[in-house]
């Protein structure tokens, strides 16, 4: 495993605030259609922890498990797209948390591929790399950072999968998933940490301010060859294939 990263910040909760509430390329929260979104939802009326719950639901449920063209894309394009995976949900995720004055930051991974088995078909698996970056959200709640991390996955795509697997209802790796109980994961906000695929974490790099830090400094997954079928191809294979597990399910 590589080392931890960690950011101590000195100065307290103001000093937090000013640091982990800023918008970023990536982070793009001042994008008229996410101002959109957070007047139409009237979501800045909501009290933090409601807030919190609000972004959280919306980006987990309303935005769909599903393949980006890169993860460094910024929060408005995933919000267009209407779909995305750990890493682009999350930065969605985050602009929507930092545009209602919630701060919050990036904590970098990888996971191990097998836990994608399933969700990327067998024909194509030779695509993902071993450890695949991974990432998820810390939120600064009540004087703490909560572990966010149970957004990645829709509800309806969820629920497919467990009805696929009946039986299993504890430890469980596969079709974007990896949890102690398959049943019963640990996903809805209730002011404290969420986790959908914790049990394939493989590296951890720490803490960055935001992931426009992050990859700048670790890079993305694919490069070359690799990087120009995913984009071009392969995605689209994938989405295909989340979207027929969703529907053949439920």
């Amino acid at each position: 495993m590589q080392t931890k990263k960690t950011n101590k910040i000195d100065g307290g909760t103001e000093a937090i605030n000013k640091i982990y509430t800023s918008s970023t390329e990536i982070l793009d929260y001042e994008n008229l259609s996410i101002q959109n979104l957070i007047k139409s939802r009237a979501w800045m009326k909501l009290n933090e922890y409601e807030k919190i719950g609000a972004a959280y639901q919306y980006v987990r449920d309303e935005v769909k498990f599903g393949y980006n063209i890169s993860d460094d894309i910024p929060a408005s394009q995933v919000l267009s797209d209407g779909y995305g995976q750990c890493n682009t949900k999350g930065n969605l995720l985050m602009a929507l948390l930092r545009g209602l004055g919630i701060s919050c930051r990036f904590h970098g991974f990888t996971i191990d591929q097998k836990l994608q088995k399933g969700a990327i078909p067998s024909y194509i698996f030779w695509l993902a790399p071993k450890y695949i970056i991974h990432s998820w959200v810390e939120v600064f709640y009540e004087g703490r950072w909560i572990n966010l991390e149970g957004f990645i996955l829709d509800q309806p795509y969820l629920s497919a999968i467990q009805a696929k697997f009946p039986s299993e209802k504890g430890s469980f790796c596969g079709y974007g998933v990896a949890t102690t109980c398959l049943s019963n994961p640990e996903i809805d906000w209730q002011g404290k940490d969420t986790y959908i695929q914790k049990e394939g974490i493989h590296d951890d790099y720490g803490v960055y301010d935001s992931p426009d830090d992050f990859y700048s400094e670790v890079g993305t997954n694919l490069s070359g060859i690799k990087k120009w079928l995913y984009e071009r191809l392969m995605r689209h294979l994938i989405n295909w294939n989340v979207s027929r597990l969703r529907k053949k399910i439920i």
